[in-house]
């Protein structure tokens, strides 16, 4: 059972985003998408939305499409991590009396460390470098709203033909994101290290 919802969540990382980004605008669509009919059907057409043409929430919508795309990857490490921590620690917990979030804070986290740095530095350079979702849902609009660096690298380099501006923009986001990694393994060692007594 678990293998299969592992399954079932991993399913849209591995979806072509052009695919995923199709279906999805199909759903977002302002006139007879699967969104704004649900709601209508279930008494809430107040709350229908041109989810991509309105400038407030094309950029959320396109988070919440991103959010479902890359949900199966932070699922599977967590569930991979929470199979090696040892039940006896959660034994010994709570025999002394600790409840569930003392034993979710002193017991879970602090085993799962690692694998929380590793799904942090994996979104947020995923969140930098997101580009395949916005080329297929609005092409950075309306109006800017969901021009993100890469797209707007993308654009100013081939459509604008601004080739040194695009080039430097890439250039930068690629230091960004090199630091970030960087800087997030050398905080997972330091916290490995302290956790053994390490000195460096």
């Amino acid at each position: 059972t678990a293998a299969v919802l592992r399954a079932c969540f991993y399913l849209p990382q591995v979806l072509p985003i052009a695919v995923a980004g199709i279906v999805w605008s199909w759903i977002l669509a302002p006139e007879n998408g699967s969104l704004n009919e649900l709601l209508k059907a279930v008494g809430l057409g107040s709350l229908q939305q041109d989810w991509l043409g309105d400038p407030d929430l094309a950029l959320y919508s396109v988070m919440g499409v991103m959010v479902w795309v890359q949900l199966g990857f932070p699922l599977v490490i967590f569930m991979a991590g929470l199979q090696r921590v040892d039940p006896q620690l959660y034994e010994a917990a709570e025999l002394d009396g600790a409840g569930w979030w003392r034993r979710f804070w002193h017991v879970t986290l602090p085993q799962i460390r690692p694998e929380i740095y590793v799904v942090l530095l994996w979104c947020t350079i995923a969140a930098l470098k997101v580009f395949g979702a916005v080329y297929v849902l609005t092409k950075g609009g309306p109006g800017g709203a969901t021009d993100v660096p890469s797209y707007f690298s993308f654009t100013t380099f081939f459509e604008k033909t601004q080739v040194g501006y695009g080039a430097a923009i890439s250039t930068v986001l690629t230091v960004i994101v090199l630091l970030l990694a960087v800087a997030g393994l050398k905080l997972q060692t330091r916290a490995e290290d302290a956790e053994q007594g390490v000195v460096r």
